[in-house]
Formats: structure tokens, sequence, C-alpha cells
């Protein structure tokens, strides 16, 4: 009906003026945008702020008496606008953002290639169990909200988008490996909270019901969900399902914007405000750090109490084998996958029961499947050039004579000029990621403020800013975007010319080994341990790492393979020290009481 009524008066648009003051008069909301009161109406006969040029939803219907006679002004009819018991919002809980923010990540993480299975099967009983756990739902007692029980998880959103937009289930059991034990009182669906029309009682700190009281809540045993703990919760999903993505991809693809993270409160339905304390519980202003995900990775499982993991075997992903084999194509290595695989059968590291993740087993053993990949290469690296700054050069000056005579046969292994094409091409990826970091906007078209009050200020301050910002880009120029590419587990493909850089996978690494009996040793029959003595068991790490302490070949070699997986020096240093651990223990043994690291003859 609206639209057909709009039409015929725009056919007669001849306002009176006595009528248009008279209408305009007593149009006394303020605008949403910049608080003022000051109202035109535009031809469609919409309201407009005089001040800032907001167009409202409201309209106003006027037929000129001028045209049609015997007539006068019809009503003021408000259209679409239907939320004036909604300006504040709907009542909402923290848990329900939460649940809007594993969502949005879980269908993220579907658009990368993870089967379906994982949100509808394997995340939502992580998320059903967490809520039971920490008291919030599917218990016989949840957490009381002001005096009264939280309406957690007993109907579906009032709108239907909202409800589509938030569903996080399909009522189904695990089928990989083991199924996760639950309370038989647990109701068998999903369903949402009921987001009934924000009431006076909704704390005015806040945008959500319990903001206040979630911000305060330290009850002893109870792990409270925060952001970083959504991206625990999907890795533990994906570990569960077995998927080809590691954490450190997991923190890449948020780093790329793929998996919301950063400010995605945003991704919030606009009935959901965000103000307040809201901003401590859902506003994230750093990136997601490895170590920092992976220890609330284990506390989340243990808070779960969750089973053992399905197994880890040599046809899995997260073996390191395989991982060896993906890792030794991303530096641009030659092939030593050989030897990659007998330091992981020497040291036991790709035994079913060392891999396999047990969270409530009474020796928890928990692995960085990545870093310890990638700690196997620099432990061979080191088994055939030595890496103490003199071996290398020695071996490098020989392939390099060998090549330059040999140039139709397969060229044999230069670590000097790899080392010069990774330096650069490495150089130039840390530079532009460094760029990327420093220009990355954290504000959002969504702010929080600090009430319901103060919506007014932050949205003219955003549009004063977002005005200065175009006019300024319009002084030096539009700078053209630069294409998202694929997403992909690859950061470099060296084969398709992607750096314009010479490949090395199919360089021979024959100058480096010798034939003993009917075996290929390495020439090389020195080694040095990275770590002379372990720290005790009080200290929160294994080891430390002083880079004056170590070759300069050393020191670049864990540069590049730590920035690849996007994590700390110091991290894979002690990885590399515990696999040497495994790998010579009885010379670590024989040299631990030593000062300073010093070589020690293989057999």
């Amino acid at each position: 009906m609206l639209p057909l009524m709009l039409g015929r008066v725009r056919k007669a648009r001849t306002w009176d003026l006595g009528c248009l003051q008279e209408i305009l008069k007593s149009f006394t909301e303020r605008c949403s945008q910049c608080a003022a009161v000051s109202w035109g109406l535009t031809d469609e006969g919409k309201y407009y702020c005089t001040s800032c040029h907001n167009v409202t939803d409201r309209s106003e219907e006027v037929v000129s008496t001028a045209v049609i006679t015997n007539t006068k002004i019809n009503s003021i009819s408000r259209g679409l606008r239907k939320r004036s018991k909604h300006e504040k919002g709907w009542d909402w809980y923290v848990c329900e953002g939460f649940q809007c923010i594993l969502y949005h990540q879980a269908e993220a993480l579907k658009t990368l290639g993870v089967g379906a299975e994982l949100k509808n099967e394997v995340l939502h009983n992580l998320w059903k169990r967490y809520l039971q756990k920490s008291k919030q739902a599917y218990c016989k007692n949840p957490v009381r909200t002001r005096g009264r029980k939280a309406k957690v998880l007993g109907d579906n959103l009032q709108s239907s988008d909202c409800a589509s937009e938030l569903e996080l289930l399909s009522d189904t059991t695990l089928e990989s490996g083991a199924e996760f034990q639950s309370d038989p009182q647990i109701p068998k669906p999903f369903p949402l909270v009921k987001a009934s029309p924000k009431s006076e009682a909704a704390d005015v700190c806040s945008g959500s019901v319990d903001g206040v009281e979630y911000s305060e809540w330290k009850e002893k045993g109870v792990l409270k969900m925060t952001v970083p703990r959504t991206l625990a919760l999907c890795y533990l999903s994906l570990l569960w399902q077995r998927e080809t993505i590691t954490l450190s991809d997991l923190l890449r693809f948020v780093e790329e914007d793929r998996i919301p993270y950063v400010n995605a409160f945003q991704l919030f339905p606009e009935e959901m405000k965000v103000y307040g304390r809201d901003k401590g519980i859902f506003a994230v202003e750093s990136w997601p750090d490895y170590e920092d995900i992976y220890k609330n990775m284990i506390e989340v499982a243990i808070f779960l109490d969750l089973p053992r993991f399905p197994d880890v075997t040599e046809d899995c992903y997260l073996h390191p084998n395989i991982l060896c084999m993906k890792y030794l194509l991303e530096l641009n290595l030659p092939e030593m996958h050989s030897l990659t695989c007998q330091v992981v059968k020497m040291t036991g590291i790709g035994e079913v029961d060392f891999l396999t993740f047990d969270p409530i087993a009474k020796k928890k053993r928990t692995v960085k499947y990545d870093v310890q990949a990638v700690a196997v290469i620099v432990v061979v690296l080191k088994l055939l050039f030595l890496l103490d700054d003199k071996l290398e050069w020695s071996y490098s000056s020989l392939a390099e004579a060998y090549n330059e005579e040999h140039r139709e046969d397969e060229p044999q292994f230069d670590f000097r000029k790899w080392y010069q094409v990774m330096k650069k091409t490495f150089d130039e990826k840390r530079q532009k990621w460094e760029e990327a970091r420093a220009k990355y906007s954290w504000k959002t078209k969504r702010p929080i403020y600090r009430s319901h009050i103060d919506k007014s200020v932050m949205y003219k301050r955003r549009e004063m800013v977002e005005h200065l910002q175009k006019q300024f880009s319009a002084l030096v120029g539009s700078t053209p975007v630069a294409e998202k590419k694929d997403p992909s587990s690859f950061q470099f493909n060296w084969t398709e010319g992607d750096t314009g850089s010479p490949c090395f996978h199919g360089h021979s690494l024959q100058g480096l080994l010798r034939t003993k009996g009917q075996s290929l040793i390495t020439k090389n029959s020195l080694y040095w341990l990275s770590t002379q003595k372990f720290c005790k068991s009080y200290c929160k790490h294994v080891t430390t790492y002083e880079e004056s302490n170590f070759s300069l070949s050393y020191q670049f070699i864990l540069s590049i393979f730590s920035f690849l997986l996007r994590i700390k020096t110091s991290i894979l240093h002690e990885e590399v020290s515990l696999i040497e651990k495994k790998l010579f223990e009885k010379k670590y043994n024989e040299s631990k009481k030593r000062s300073r690291p010093k070589k020690v003859r293989r057999h």
C-alpha cells in the first residue's frame, strides 16, 4: 500500500507552505546521526536532517489540496519504521555475541574448504558443552542474571533473518573417533537466546543484558569465553576433524581478513547494540598470537574435559612426514624428505600416541604440529651443513664449481645461492607484511560508544573523519586497491614463478652425501647442540635464545622459518632443542654440563 500512496503524492507535489511548516514543527525527534532537531522533506516525502543531511525511513504523505478538491492532509505514515520500541536494541546476552562470532568463523572456514560437519557437528557440540560446563545453559540451574533466570537457548530470535544468521546447528553427534558425552537432561535442539525488545532493566553501561556482570564474573573453575578463545574452539574443531589447516594457517587467514576476529562484533545484527562494557569483552585491537591461542586451546580442552582426539596417523595431514614435505616446498629446498623421515623415525615424534591430543590423560602431551615439522627441517640442515658459518660456505664453493663444469647435468644444491634468493624474497615479504600491519585501520564502521547517549556524538565524529578522508583522497589521487588473492596453504609457489626467483626443488644433494654400505649418510660428521642445558621444570620455558650465542646462518634459518609461521624465533629454537634432545640423547647427556655450545661427533 505504501508505494502506491507515495506514487500518488509524487504526481501532485505542490506543498502548501503553512501545512509544511506545521508538519515539520510537529516532528520533534532527534536525528540519529547528529542529534539535531532540524528537519526538511525530500521529494519522496521522507524526512531529512538539514544539519547533516541524514535521510530517515519516516515519511510524510500529503496530497495537495490545489490538485484534488475536498481533500486535506491524510496522515503521517511511519512507513517501514517499526522500531520505536527497539531504539535501544534487543535484549541479548554475552554468550549470544560469542555464538554469533563462532557462527561467522565457522562459515568462513567453510568457504576455505572445510567440511560443513565441522560447524554442524563438532563446533556445535563444543559450544554446547562449554555452555553446560560454564553453567550458562543446558544445566539444571543456569547462571542467573539480575535475579532472574537468563532466557538462554530458549526460543528463536524474533527476526527470521537474525535467526538464520546466528543459528549454529544441526542436532547431530560426533562420528569421527569418539563422541562427546553430554548430560542426558540436555535438550536436543540448539536454539538461540530469545531476542526481545530491550527492556528498561537492561544496564545503561552495556548493550548486552549481562555485560557488566560478565566483565566482573570471577567464578573459580570457570573459564570465561573471550574472542581469542573462539579461535581456540575453531582450532580444536579443526584438530578433531584432522583438517588440512594448521594453527599458523588459521592465524594467517585471520590476518588476511578471511576469518572474523578483529572487530568481529560488527557482524552482530543491527538490533544487538554494542556499547559500554561490551567493548572490553568483544573489541580486539591486536593480532592473535600463536602461543596465546595455543595456550587457550589447551585450557579450553581441559575445561571441557574432552576425550582423546582421533588418532593422527601417517596418512594424516598433521603427521610430520607430510608437513615436512609441505614446508620443504614452501622454503624452496631440494628433495631431502628421506632425511626428515629418518629424523622423525629416530626421535619417535611420528608415533600415533605422541601425536594424538589427549586432554584428560595423566601425562598431557601437546604437539605444535607445524612448528615441529619446521624444526625437523632445521635439524636436517644442521646435519648437512653444520651451520657454523664455515662448512656451509665451503660446500657452496664446491657446488658452484661443480655446476659450472656440469651445466647439462642436474645441479647440486648451492647453499650460498639459496641464501641470497631466500633473503631477498623474505625481506620483501616481511616489508610488505610490516607495511600492511602499519596501515591496518583498527577503526570499524560500527564503533563502540560508552553509552547510548554518546551514540550521536560518536557518529558525528565518525562522519567528520570520513569526510576529511574523502577530501584527502581526492587531493592525493586514488591509489589502486590490490586485488585479493585466493586463499592457499602456501605463501610461495616457486614452481609457477610466483616470486620470479630460481627454484631449488630439483637440485641434488649428492655433493653432501656419501655411501656407507647400502645407505647414504652425510659427509659432515659433526653436530653442535642448540641447547646445552635445559631450564628447570618450574620455569615457564624450556630454554632461552640469545642470538649472539649462535652462528649467523643459524640465526637466518630460524628467522625466515619463524616468519613463515608467524611465531617468535625463540619458539622454533626451543622446538629444535627438544628434537635434538631426542635425537642425540647420549651426546646431550655428555655435553649438557658444558658452559657453551661445542661440536660433537656423530657416529
